[in-house]
Parts: structure tokens; C-alpha cells; sequence
């Protein structure tokens, strides 16, 4: 039987939104930051040679760049001012989620409440301005550095000036967009951080679909494979809103109690577990962990190269190549970084003990099982079970497109896997909240309407 907040949200339709101002606010203001966005992607840094550079990215499109120009929405290729992105603010989350559990004074900052949460992201600011300054440093000298083929580099005047300048700019761009995505979640709709790499994906992808076009006109790309591409999308489209829709409802019955000369209590309800707790975070954070170790390999690798080559840049180079995109050792490294951030993830989220503790305070128990720590055990267990699923879910949604770029090399690595995940869950949890913005406004309304009727009564 559908809830009452089920049933209400059947009800919305337009003439709902359209009074709901302050929904129609926030949506604006989405739009509005998206559109900034999108026009950072297009603002390339200063003292660079277009025809260098496209000629240095298309050498590298292929591997651990190409995966990083998805992400930030095409900056990468043209090197604009937010070509890190986000990915410094990711890669710092990591680190400082797992400094809180392994430091015990950020462990005991945490359990503080909302002070404590504001000093660990202040702190998660300070780590992506660092993390940040020395991805910006790599570029900057990697742009600076000469090509041993062409005798050319990508800066036009390579030197101090430049570097600093560059780091400036990207380092500037990326806490921009921190802030950016901050605002959005405080004053927009949805995930600012999510809804950013959303739009870099989305806005990517038609160039992505025209590209395979002009590929199988040109004879590069079987049609029979772009049909199967094509189907295999629209069956994740599918396989991935439904798994992200399935929960577990465990059953919480409250007992009976009397109050006077009335009867209390007695109801049912279902506390929900979903069958993917963690959403999109570990793919993004397996990404950026990867990215990290690949980028610096790569930029060494060059800067040996440049520098005449011998056997640190080989080895440097056969690391490069071994744990790329398309490889046999990248591919199960992403699993199993996927895996370990399915669980440790999960584990942050959703603490059992918590749970059955609060339970416990407002007199639910789950039938069969003593409230407190028999709640707690029976909860740990439904969630290592559920998580376990989570995970494999995860890793066959992330690992099809490398293992489909491992047998057709012609196929893009965004067309399907992480960046399908990412578009969908992302569109799914916004979708969800401005409905939930819509039932608050209904509620009120409701409100408003029984008050004016019991004043006139």
C-alpha cells in the first residue's frame, strides 16, 4: 500500500511547481552555476599553443587523459582554466574520510556534531588547495617541457612566469568550483559536486555520440558494433535505475501502550535499506584515486623523456601503458577500489548500532530480534549482505566499458560504465529532491488551508 507521501507526490503536477517559488529559485540558481560552469570549460589558460596542444592530447587521449577530459567536461583537451575540476576536492574527501577513522582526535571531531563537521571540511578545503597546487604544479611543467620529436612545447614562453601563472589558474579554478558546488548544495537543487561532473559528462556526450557516427560512416567503427553499443547503454539505462530503486524494508512494529482511557501505539512501519547505499561515490573515488598515481607517473615519464630518455623513463613508461584504461592490471585495480569503497563507504553512511540505539529510544524493535545489540547484529547482517550485491553491481556497471575497450579499441570509454552510472544516479537523487521540495510545499499549503478554516469556524 502506497504511503501518504506516495500518494501526495501522484498528485504533483504543473500547477504545483508553478507555485512553488522558492523551488523555482533554486532550480534557477542550479541552472545558473551549471551555465558558469560550462563557461570556465571554454576559457583556455594563458601562453598556450592551440596546435601543441592538440597535437600532445591527441597522443594521450586514449589513456588516463581521456578519462580525466570526460570528467571535467572537455577542459582537459583544451586545457581551460577548470581543467582539474573537482578532482582535488574528491581525492582530499578520501584522504580525510579515512583520517577519521584511523586518527582518533578527527574521529572524536566528528562525533561533535555540526561544529565538528565544519572543521573537517574546512580541513578537506586546505587539503584540495595543496593537492590541487601540486597536480597544477605537473601540469604546468609538463606544458613547459620540450617535445623530443617536434623541438616545441605546448607554452608558448616556458618558463617561471608561466608556471606560476598556470598554477595560479588552475588551483583558482578548482576552488571555484568547490565553492560553486557548496553553493549549489546549500542553495540549489541536489549535489553541487555531483551535479558539476554531471554536466562535464552530459555535455561531453554529444560529441562522444557524433564522433562514433563519422567513425562507422568512415569505416573505422562496424555498424553491428555501434548497434550493440547502442543496446548495451539503454539495457544499463535500465538495469542501473532499477537497482538503484531496490531496497530491503525491514519490518519496525512499535508496541501497545496506554495513555488515560485510550490505546496507543500498535503501528507498523518499514525502515528501508537501499540496495546500493553507497550511490556513485565509490566509482568517483576509485577514478580519483587512479588518477593521482597515473598523472604522476606520466608527467615523470615525459619529463625523463624530454630529458633524453634511458631506463627510468622506460620502466616509467611501461608503468604508464600497464595501468591505462583498457588494461588487464587497470581493470582490476577499479574493481577492486570499487569494492573497498562499496563497504567502507556503506560503513560511514549507515552505522547499525545507531540505528538500533534510536530505534530502541522510540520503542520499535524489529520482530524476532531484542532491541539494542541483537537489533544491531541482525542490521549489520542484512547490510554486509546487501552491500555485497551493492558492490558486485557496481563493479560490472563500472568494469563492462574496459572490458568492451580490451576487445573493440574503437570504442570510446565514456559510452557506458561510470559515466552512465554517474548521469543516472545523479539525474535520479535531484529528480527526488525537487519532489521532495514539491510534497513540503504541498504539506504547507495544506497547513495554511486548515488554519484559515479554523479561524473562520
Amino acid at each position: 500500500m502506497a504511503s501518504a507521501a506516495e500518494q501526495l507526490a501522484k498528485n504533483i503536477n504543473f500547477s504545483t511547481f508553478g507555485k512553488a517559488k522558492e523551488l523555482q529559485q533554486r532550480i534557477l540558481f542550479t541552472l545558473g552555476a551549471l551555465i558558469v560552469y560550462r563557461l570556465g570549460t571554454q576559457i583556455p589558460i594563458p601562453g598556450i599553443d592551440p596546435g601543441q596542444l592538440e597535437i600532445a592530447f591527441g597522443s594521450q587521449s586514449g589513456g588516463i587523459l581521456g578519462m580525466m577530459n570526460v570528467f571535467s567536461g572537455g577542459a582537459i583537451e583544451r586545457m581551460a582554466i577548470f581543467a582539474l575540476n573537482v578532482m582535488p576536492y574528491i581525492s582530499a574527501s578520501i584522504i580525510m574520510q579515512l583520517a577519521t577513522s584511523a586518527v582518533p582526535s578527527l574521529e572524536r571531531l566528528k562525533k561533535e556534531g555540526e561544529a565538528g563537521r565544519k572543521q573537517i571540511n574546512q580541513y578537506t578545503r586546505y587539503g584540495t588547495v595543496l593537492l590541487a597546487i601540486a597536480q597544477a604544479y605537473g601540469i604546468a611543467a609538463s606544458l613547459s617541457s620540450i617535445d623530443p620529436n617536434s623541438g616545441a612545447s605546448v607554452a608558448i614562453n616556458p618558463g617561471w612566469y608561466f608556471m606560476t601563472s598556470t598554477v595560479v589558474t588552475l588551483v583558482g579554478g578548482t576552488v571555484f568550483l568547490m565553492w560553486l558546488g557548496e553553493q549549489v548544495t546549500a542553495r540549489g537543487v541536489g549535489n553541487g559536486i555531483s551535479l558539476i561532473i554531471f554536466a562535464g559528462i552530459v555535455a561531453i556526450m554529444p560529441k562522444t555520440i557524433w564522433n562514433a557516427l563519422v567513425s562507422t560512416r568512415e569505416g573505422t567503427m562496424n555498424v553491428t558494433v555501434l548497434a550493440a553499443v547502442a543496446v548495451i547503454s539503454v539495457a544499463m539505462i535500465v538495469f542501473i535505475v532499477f537497482v538503484e530503486r531496490s531496497q530491503r524494508r525491514l519490518l519496525i512494529q512499535y508496541p501497545k501502550r496506554q495513555q488515560g482511557n485510550r490505546m496507543m501505539g500498535g503501528e507498523s512501519s518499514f525502515l528501508p535499506l537501499k540496495l546500493n547505499t553507497s550511490g556513485v561515490i565509490p566509482p568517483i573515488f576509485a577514478t580519483s584515486l587512479l588518477i593521482l598515481p597515473t598523472t604522476a607517473a606520466g608527467m615523470m615519464a615525459s619529463g625523463q623523456g624530454a630529458a633524453g630518455g634511458g631506463p627510468v623513463s622506460e620502466a616509467l613508461r611501461s608503468v604508464v601503458a600497464l595501468i591505462g584504461p583498457g588494461q588487464p592490471l587497470f581493470v582490476v585495480l577499479y574493481g577492486l577500489l570499487v569494492i573497498f569503497f562499496c563497504f567502507f563507504y556503506t560503513s560511514i553512511v549507515f552505522n547499525p548500532e545507531e540505528t538500533a540505539d534510536n530505534l530502541r529510544k522510540h520503542g520499535g524493535f524489529i520482530p524476532g530480534y531484542r532491541p539494542g545489540k541483537r537489533t544491531a547484529e541482525y542490521l549489520d547482517y542484512v547490510l554486509s549482505r546487501l552491500t555485497v550485491i551493492g558492490a558486485l553491481y557496481l563493479t560490472i556497471v563500472c568494469l563492462l566499458p574496459e572490458i568492451l575497450k580490451m576487445n573493440f579499441t574503437s570504442i570510446p570509454f565514456y559510452i557506458g560504465g561510470t559515466s552512465i552510472l554517474i548521469v543516472v544516479s545523479v539525474t535520479m537523487d535531484t529528480v527526488a529532491q525537487i519532489q521532495s521540495h514539491l510534497i513540503a510545499h504541498q504539506y504547507e499549503g495544506m497547513i495554511k488551508r486548515s488554519r484559515l478554516g479554523g479561524r473562520k469556524k
